[in-house]
């Protein structure tokens, strides 16, 4: 098939197929990502496709098998969830949390990487260099501006109260 005839085929069937995989499945999201998914993989194969001589049915299996599939992931991940037991209770974020993830939000993504990667991952300037690519002065240069704008944006309320002597 060609680039224009795969085309024409997505557009004559891809409703067919998803209302025929909603039939099979009960759920009509479910129906369109695998739908979508197997097409993605038939327009790999596009070249072979019009050979098999049934498009539509290649289509229509993949979409079937990659459904059971799923089925098969969510019944394991269920029973290893059984198995393990109920997790245990996490609280509730605190509020000084939820205002770090807001503020962190607001960082530009490279900081805010840096800042993680450094923090969170406890890698050294040097190992966050490599792992981005950046030069060790530019990491440090973004973890003092993270740290900066974190230090002004998340003042400790506490110390704002106290009165000044």
């Amino acid at each position: 098939m060609t680039v224009e005839e795969f085309e024409d085929f997505y557009a004559q069937t891809v409703a067919r197929l998803t209302g025929q995989l909603f039939v099979m499945l009960g759920d009509q999201h479910e129906a369109q990502d695998v739908v979508q998914e197997a097409f993605v993989k038939g327009w790999s194969r596009r070249l072979h496709l019009d050979r098999d001589g049934q498009p539509e049915a290649w289509i229509r299996t993949v979409a079937w098998r990659l459904a059971v599939s799923r089925w098969r992931g969510r019944r394991r991940a269920a029973d290893a969830w059984r198995r393990s037991g109920t997790p245990p209770h996490a609280e509730a974020p605190g509020p000084e949390s939820v205002a770090l993830v807001e503020t962190l939000r607001d960082l530009p993504a490279k900081q805010r990487r840096a800042l993680a990667l450094y923090y969170v991952c406890d890698l050294t300037v040097e190992q966050i260099a490599a792992e981005t690519g950046l030069a060790a002065s530019t990491v440090k240069t973004h973890l003092a501006r993270g740290r900066a704008t974190l230090s002004h944006r998340l003042q400790d309320p506490r110390t704002e109260e106290r009165p000044s002597v």
